[in-house]
């Protein structure tokens, strides 16, 4: 894609979580290192990054913390990784960037960790970037609609409205678009945040009620995997697409 550089040179990647919908397979290791297609989880988000051009990675740890930075430890490419310690309390995700905001520049990819996607024309990274505008945006969203996103049983998450706002579902109906777990962030958005653990969602609902959370659709195939049984149609998709 001609046009804008990449809008940050840095993602962070959530992997702090418990995984509990991916038992039996979390009871020994974290769910970043649930392996998909031959490959863990957390190395399907770093290949992305690297072939994107995402120098820096910062990795938040809290479950089974040691074998998780043991396999960073020995990637042994980019992206660079840097590791935010967060074993002694998990902060959830709105806390784990406030957590790592001082390793973090200003705007920042964020993505989670259990994130499987096929790029469209250019990759997410890319797109995202070049819609980027910080006058606007406190944060920019991958979305995906029903019809690309493979596993997903739910009833979506938000709107946009046509010049790419943030709206959520309401209660009792179908929003058309899921959010991917990958989105584009201003420091903005992380100002005067709790100081104990929260979600993401607290600051998106400000942002919302400035009309400052957009989003953009993403124009390749999104995978559901938050289950083991959702691993092996994953890779038959994969193998087709």
């Amino acid at each position: 894609m001609t046009g804008k550089p990449l809008a940050s040179d840095t993602a962070m990647i959530l992997a702090a979580g418990l995984g509990k919908r991916m038992r039996p397979l979390t009871a020994t290791q974290p769910k970043p290192l649930v392996r998909v297609a031959g490959k863990s989880l957390i190395d399907h988000a770093l290949d992305k990054l690297e072939s994107a051009g995402v120098d820096h990675a910062v990795v938040n740890v809290h479950y089974l913390a040691d074998a998780l930075e043991g396999h960073l430890k020995v990637r042994g490419r980019a992206p660079r990784i840097s590791v935010s310690d967060e074993r002694d309390q998990l902060l959830e995700t709105g806390g784990g960037m406030l957590k790592a905001a001082a390793l973090l520049p200003d705007p920042f990819f964020c993505l989670n960790s259990d994130n499987i996607w096929l790029d469209g024309p250019n990759d997410v990274f890319s797109e995202l970037s070049q819609v980027w505008d910080p006058q606007r945006m406190d944060a920019l969203l991958l979305v995906v609609p029903h019809t690309r996103a493979l596993n997903y049983r739910g009833e979506g998450d938000f709107h946009l409205d046509p010049e790419g706002r943030v709206t959520r579902r309401r209660r009792g109906h179908v929003a058309p678009f899921i959010y991917t777990g990958i989105q584009l962030v201003s420091h903005r958005l992380l100002r005067d945040a709790p100081q104990e653990p929260f979600s993401t969602n607290l600051l998106w609902s400000r942002a919302i009620e400035e009309g400052r959370l957009y989003g953009i659709s993403h124009m390749g195939l999104w995978f559901e995997v938050g289950e083991p049984a959702a691993i092996r149609p994953t890779e038959e998709w994969m193998t087709r697409a």
